[in-house]
């Protein structure tokens, strides 16, 4: 599955008029770890590994360019041996034996509070971590590459249509922590054009 998302930070009268006549799917609480090296390989392609509760998952980027980037597209590996397979790592004996391998470790590691809503078709998910950053994903899942601008287009109406609509670039949770915690993280990124 693709993964296609806009991030927003909303105000408390823009919230309420999103889940305004939404469906409530619940509220949770997570743990993410996110791995790389000391050099940032990954994180300076806009691959972001983590560990979420103890479950592994990859996301790749789709579109490749920030530069051209509108909202964020990602590819999601959920399994080891998907995660395996696309580092063509496939004779690893384990994710984990991998990860020692390439010296990939926890960088920033963030708690999430998670309310989901579901509205005309999109996934709503408002967020706060436990860095004190606050942030809204509206989100559309889709399995084929060439309805990802359709997906997109329809994001940016659906946000427009509940009086959302942001015109900044909002980081998203694990980019906001590098900038608060970790400022030679976070300039690799924008050097790399990862991070505008």
């Amino acid at each position: 599955m693709i993964e296609v998302e806009k991030k927003f930070i909303l105000t408390p009268e823009q919230e309420k008029a999103l889940i305004d006549g939404a469906e409530f799917l619940g509220e949770k609480k997570f743990t993410d770890a996110y791995y790389d090296d000391t050099d940032f390989s990954l994180t300076k392609k806009d691959i972001w590994l983590r560990s979420r509760d103890g479950k592994f998952e990859l996301k790749i980027p789709v579109n490749l360019s920030i530069e051209e980037r509108v909202l964020d597209q990602y590819k999601e590996l959920e399994n080891s041996h998907e995660i395996l397979q696309y580092f063509n790592a496939a004779t690893a004996k384990s994710l984990e034996d991998f990860l020692v391998s390439k010296q990939y470790k926890p960088f920033c590691k963030i708690i999430t509070t998670r309310r989901k809503y579901k509205k005309d078709g999109f996934g709503i998910d408002l967020d706060i971590m436990n860095f004190g950053y606050t942030l809204a994903e509206i989100e559309y899942m889709t399995d084929n590459e060439s309805k990802i601008q359709e997906a997109t287009n329809a994001i940016i109406a659906f946000a427009e249509k509940n009086n959302i609509i942001s015109k900044n670039v909002i980081r998203g949770k694990v980019v906001e922590y590098l900038r608060t915690n970790n400022l030679k993280h976070f300039q690799a990124l924008i050097d790399a054009k990862v991070v505008k």
